[in-house]
């Protein structure tokens, strides 16, 4: 197993169903905006997100199911067409660039019946949670997919279209589905 009870989530109660629905209307106002309104785009990143630093920019669309299990710093560009879920934290360090269509999904399924489905409605599965951290200067590729538990290390690179299924070293380039090193760099 990948994950430990504390990870798994049961079932979404009235708390997170309201979180979720809330953080669908802000997505939405979000994508809505002009984009010159800088003011007005930060504001409502600020209510969304768990937090956010200065120069972070969002491009739409952008979705994520909760947002305030999202804490970004400074200096930060995430594209448009990315799906941030956030079940579990999700930390993107200081001038790290997500670029668009990436994927970074905290929660997952067990792999065995047994233990993926209940006999209880409306949620008949289970769901674990792992936070997912890209560290300073790391660059994350175009339709990557950072599965749950990952940390990309300071500076490391993911190639476009990768699957990352396992922590990346700092100053390191993976590439492939699972992604792997292809090389190391001086920072």
């Amino acid at each position: 197993m990948c994950y430990t009870e504390a990870d798994v989530l049961e079932t979404a109660g009235p708390k997170e169903l309201d979180e979720i629905a809330r953080a669908r209307e802000l997505t939405r106002a979000y994508a809505a905006t002009d984009y010159r309104d800088a003011k007005g785009r930060r504001a409502i990143l600020e209510e969304l997100l768990g937090a956010i630093g200065e120069n972070v920019a969002i491009d739409t669309p952008f979705h994520c199911d909760h947002g305030k299990n999202i804490f970004l710093g400074n200096d930060i560009v995430i594209g448009m067409d990315c799906i941030f879920v956030d079940n579990a934290p999700i930390r993107v360090g200081d001038r790290a660039m997500i670029a668009s269509g990436v994927q970074l999904c905290t929660a997952s399924h067990p792999i065995l019946p047994g233990e993926r489905l209940r006999d209880a409605r409306p949620t008949y599965f289970r769901t674990y949670a792992q936070p997912i951290t890209v560290c300073a200067g790391a660059w994350v590729g175009a339709r990557a997919v950072v599965l749950p538990g990952v940390t990309i290390g300071e500076n490391a690179v993911v190639g476009a279209g990768s699957v990352v299924t396992k922590d990346v070293p700092p100053n390191t380039v993976v590439v492939g589905n699972p992604a792997r090193p292809i090389r190391t760099f001086a920072p």
